[in-house]
């Protein structure tokens, strides 16, 4: 390995036995040796181990440009900085260069000046790996100046040349990026006659500026991101462009709870002081990615525009928050996750899902409500048995005792902010509440019976055994019928409005 330390101009550069490499070719040498020690490339990636990754591996081994294609929140951009790692950890660039001129392959003006002029004492430096990635947002604003480069009047006066003179120019971003991985996120929002600018450079690697006859045979890998909804919504990758990137590879959502779940607590920033205070069961963790998935397949959601990883990390955040919050106001040094922390989900959820029409019209605030409801009656089944199989043969039904004692006029309230006490003293004053779960969910300890419990009552609600309510500080549990029995007549809607202000629900 070339030593950096102590090479320090041109001649030294070759004694040691350099060879210069195009990054493509560095690329690929760096990924087979990593492939034959099996070390993991991509690390902190979930989900994409027999997918997306292989895909990406092959077409860096093939030298090709890429476009990752899909939804938002599917780690492509993520994917692209990771590629970095496979570069060599420095390379040797011409001192002062502004286009990264390798000493023995210079292709700027001032590069083969220099070389022509110093010869083997050439100054070289050395340029790191992390120094040798570009990223630019593709929007409507890029010009073709910001990526490919414009004749520079301040540079032509103060070196007294004119504008036909190739040193006055002043070079966009892509031959700045010459030897380096240059990243263009949400290409298709790029300008049509902007992306033509690109087609001799991946064709080619030569660019095109003004009327200038100028041959840069840059050397760079490309990486384009696009998602499918801009196709659609703002624009198109032109076919020629597309036609000229060798791999198209497309990304997804994980599959299952469990890759989910991995994603989620890598990536959501929980601090340690809420760590020692809040206490999350795996049932919570498995509800958050279950959102997720009731909003992916959601009629209130647009599928064109997906369901982003965020939504889970921020939903998990948001989660601990507002137990932590709890904890705080009712000065408890710790305390565990509840079923009505999951209010604080709300908020993750509304800003997160682009809704179609219909959802418009019930509102973020419902249809977010609403994904957590499902979310919650399809984790039941995994931890208690079906209602739905005692709809006739209520007297055989583990949850008779519960839905009888609510049948009796009796109510439970469930606020956000109760203390552990109270809400402990709440669940077990509910009849059959303690006994289902002490059936169904043995050997579990003191703070998850607690959890189940509440979940259970959930679960009923959304099976539609008992009615659930919305207060304003919290939730109440009461009798199905009863609550069909005393919905409010068209005149008393307006003072309901002005009790549900104040958290009060006429019985």
């Amino acid at each position: 390995m070339t030593d950096y330390k102590t090479i320090k101009n041109l001649g030294q550069l070759k004694s040691s036995g350099y060879v210069f490499k195009t990054i493509k070719d560095e690329l690929r040498s760096n990924l087979i040796e990593k492939l034959k020690r099996k070390e993991n490339v991509f690390a902190g990636i979930w989900g994409y181990e027999e997918t997306v990754i292989p895909d990406l591996e092959r077409a860096i081994l093939a030298g090709h440009d890429i476009n990752l294609l899909g939804l938002r929140g599917q780690a492509k951009t993520r994917l692209a900085r990771l590629i970095v790692n496979l570069l060599d950890e420095y390379i040797p660039v011409i001192e002062g260069s502004e286009l990264n001129d390798d000493p023995l392959h210079p292709i700027s003006r001032f590069g083969r000046d220099k070389v022509n002029e110093l010869g083997d004492n050439t100054p070289v430096a050395w340029l790191h790996r992390e120094e040798r990635y570009t990223e630019k947002l593709a929007t409507p604003d890029v010009s073709i100046a910001d990526l490919i480069g414009d004749v520079d009047p301040i540079k032509a006066a103060s070196l007294k040349l004119p504008y036909s003179d190739e040193r006055v120019i002043h070079f966009g971003l892509i031959p700045r990026s010459h030897r380096c991985i240059f990243v263009i996120n949400e290409l298709p929002d790029l300008q049509a006659r902007i992306q033509v600018a690109l087609f001799n450079i991946l064709q080619e690697g030569d660019i095109q500026i003004r009327g200038f006859k100028l041959r840069l045979p840059l050397d760079i890998q490309f990486v384009f991101t696009a998602n499918p909804e801009d196709y659609t919504n703002r624009g198109s990758i032109v076919t020629p462009l597309k036609d000229r990137i060798d791999s198209q590879i497309i990304t997804h959502y994980p599959k299952t709870i469990d890759i989910g779940r991995k994603i989620t607590q890598q990536e959501a920033r929980i601090r340690t002081e809420q760590s020692k205070v809040v206490s999350v069961n795996d049932i919570a963790k498995d509800l958050i990615e279950q959102i997720a998935i009731e909003a992916r397949k959601s009629e209130y959601v647009d599928a064109k525009s997906g369901v982003s990883a965020r939504l889970t990390i921020s939903a998990y955040e948001n989660l601990i928050a507002a137990a932590e919050r709890r904890a705080l106001l009712n000065h408890e040094p710790s305390t565990n996750i509840r079923i009505s922390d999951f209010v604080g989900v709300v908020p993750s959820v509304t800003g997160k899902v682009e809704l179609v029409y219909e959802g418009q019209q019930e509102g973020p605030g419902i249809v977010a409500q609403n994904l957590v409801g499902k979310a919650l009656r399809t984790q039941f089944l995994n931890y208690f048995p079906d209602p739905e199989k005692f709809r006739k043969q209520k007297e055989k039904s583990p949850y008779k005792k519960i839905t009888e004692w609510f049948g009796n006029g009796n109510t439970l309230d469930l606020l956000h902010d109760m203390s552990n006490q109270d809400y402990e003293k709440s669940l077990k004053a509910v009849p059959g509440l303690a006994d289902v779960v002490n059936e169904y969910q043995k050997g579990k300890d003191t703070n998850l019976k607690l959890f189940f419990m509440e979940f259970a009552l959930h679960g009923l609600a959304e099976y539609s055994l008992i009615s659930k309510h919305n207060l304003t500080a919290g939730l109440q549990f009461k009798d199905l019928l009863s609550s069909m029995f005393n919905l409010p007549k068209e005149d008393e809607d307006e003072d309901d409005e002005e009790d549900e202000a104040f958290g009060k629900h006429k019985l």
